[in-house]
């Protein structure tokens, strides 16, 4: 009975969770800001995995180095992060050149502390380009966008749970 209140309270506390908005142009660059509120991590212990729309890796940091093996073709030479920060627990990283199929929910999620965080990009439209084939891919893109993280919510609250529960028992 107490795990699956912690389990409730745990998991709407996750969604209510308030997410960032930031705004770029084509071809310009955003920072999307993520830090862990951990105190006591070293940067060595812990892993970073930045997703956007819930599944396209981004970019990941592994025991405070950059792992670029599994991140997805459309970052490529396009992410830069800061390690000298990572001291600090700011895991943020820098989107250059940016696109229309860049809009959408980022997600930084730290383990092993828990820490999610999302950042909402907002790409504003170029005065410059065709119209037409704009709308389009804006039409096709935002649908996609709109999908929710829900399923990153939950696996997160019932990874909690499971911790937790190891520790009553």
């Amino acid at each position: 009975m107490i795990i699956s209140i912690y389990f409730i309270c745990v998991f709407s506390l996750l969604i209510n969770k308030v997410s960032l908005q930031v705004t770029g142009d084509i071809g310009g660059s955003v920072l999307l800001p993520c830090s862990s509120t951990e105190p006591d991590l070293k940067p060595q212990d812990i892993n970073v995995h930045w997703r956007h729309n819930g599944s396209k890796i981004v970019y990941d940091i592994v025991k405070a180095h950059y792992s670029l093996e599994l991140q997805d073709q459309q970052y490529k030479n396009r992410v830069e992060s800061f390690p000298d920060q990572y001291l600090k627990g700011n895991v943020s990283i820098k989107l250059n050149n940016l696109q229309h199929t860049d809009a959408g929910t980022y997600s930084c999620i730290i383990t092993p502390s828990s820490d999610l965080h999302t950042v909402q990009v907002i790409i504003n439209e170029s005065s410059s380009g065709n119209k037409t084939n704009d709308q389009e891919n804006e039409g096709k893109d935002s649908e996609a966008d709109r999908k929710p993280l829900i399923w990153v919510y939950i696996v997160v609250a019932a990874l909690l749970t499971v911790f937790i529960n190891q520790l009553i028992y």
